[in-house]
């Protein structure tokens, strides 16, 4: 795949990853479904999360929000939404045969050895609650692969500590702006901190966007940002706590169009001491030349009367207006022709 989750240079196009996370509730059909649908919409890579509850939750754990019917607790919830090790295997084979890196956030130790033992993944996504996990970390950093740091719960300082921990076992990393809100309203998107992240820790930027349209996504491609995740639903109406903070197939087709767009506008700088060259053809045909507004003879004075402004501009141009008043022609010029330099004497 041709991004920055396979070549960190500044001019690596932008990687744009759908997230699945937990779209799927629990199906493994759905789940394959969703790779298809965001091959479709053209993105670069797909991300789940691998959940194993034993192994990072507890039955106390507190709902965020209580959208499930169907499980008791959180602890239930998480244990619904596990895959053994032979059907992520199967998830990451269809995405790389539809063409698209395949990542998943581990929430434990025992999930992120799961994935390496299926051969690993494109890149280690670090979630926002698992900032602090530094063994886990620690362990991501051995695999030679980048890590995306998600930043939505964690103050400048905690954020310093870890792309620190990170850089000194030699991993590459991309700091991402994330607001930890579902769905994110526009003035707590961030977009300022792309720069901020940029300047503060010379890494790579990207934006974990929450806020279910596709206009960060957009506005960060043109801060430079090289990794974009957005959250995936095959419907608003589906089902799940991610649904109100994400985009559509077709919305997510739209962003990755608008970020392509965006990345062309960025590598071709305009310069306008070139434009008038690069126009000449253009402005033959809508600048305008001086003409006479009545036929005058060799011999007579132009006043300003006698002049007027016409398309096309292949004569004298109108702003020679002041320059031709009180000349003397010095043939016989018809009405509305273009001025030339020969008419005058």
């Amino acid at each position: 795949m041709n991004s920055w989750l396979e070549r960190p240079e500044a001019d690596a196009p932008c990687a744009v990853i759908a997230e699945i996370a937990q779209a799927h509730d629990g199906s493994l059909g759905t789940a394959h479904a969703m790779i298809d649908a965001a091959a479709e919409a053209g993105v670069d890579a797909v991300k789940f999360q691998t959940h194993i509850a034993a192994a990072e939750s507890t039955p106390g754990e507190p709902w965020r929000v209580k959208f499930s019917p169907q499980d008791e607790t959180r602890y239930d919830y998480w244990k619904r939404m596990e895959f053994t090790a032979e059907q992520w295997a199967g998830l990451k084979r269809h995405a790389e045969e539809r063409g698209l890196a395949f990542l998943s956030s581990p929430f434990s130790m025992e999930a992120l050895e799961l994935l390496r033992g299926i051969g690993g993944v494109a890149a280690w996504k670090i979630a926002s609650g698992e900032i602090t996990n530094l063994p886990m970390i620690a362990r991501m950093c051995e695999d030679g692969v980048p890590l995306l740091l998600s930043t939505g719960m964690s103050g400048m300082e905690e954020i310093a500590r870890t792309v620190e921990f990170i850089r000194k076992r030699g991993a590459a990393v991309c700091v991402m702006q994330c607001t930890s809100s579902y769905p994110t309203p526009p003035e707590k998107v961030g977009m300022n901190l792309l720069r901020t992240f940029a300047e503060r820790f010379g890494t790579a930027i990207g934006l974990s966007d929450h806020s279910a349209t596709i206009f960060p996504g957009i506005v960060a491609a043109w801060e430079g940002a090289k990794v974009i995740e957005v959250h995936l639903t095959l419907s608003r109406r589906a089902f799940g706590p991610d649904v109100v903070a994400s985009l559509t197939v077709e919305e997510m087709a739209e962003l990755v169009r608008g970020v392509r767009f965006v990345e062309t506008m960025r590598h071709n700088p305009v310069r306008k001491s070139e434009t008038g060259e690069e126009m000449r053809d253009m402005r033959a045909i809508f600048m305008k030349s001086l003409v006479l507004l009545k036929p005058m003879k060799a011999g007579e004075v132009v006043t300003a009367e006698v002049l007027g402004a016409r398309k096309p501009g292949t004569g004298i141009s109108a702003s020679e207006h002041d320059r031709i008043v009180g000349r003397r022609l010095a043939r016989d010029v018809p009405a509305l022709r273009p001025l030339r330099e020969e008419d005058f004497a």
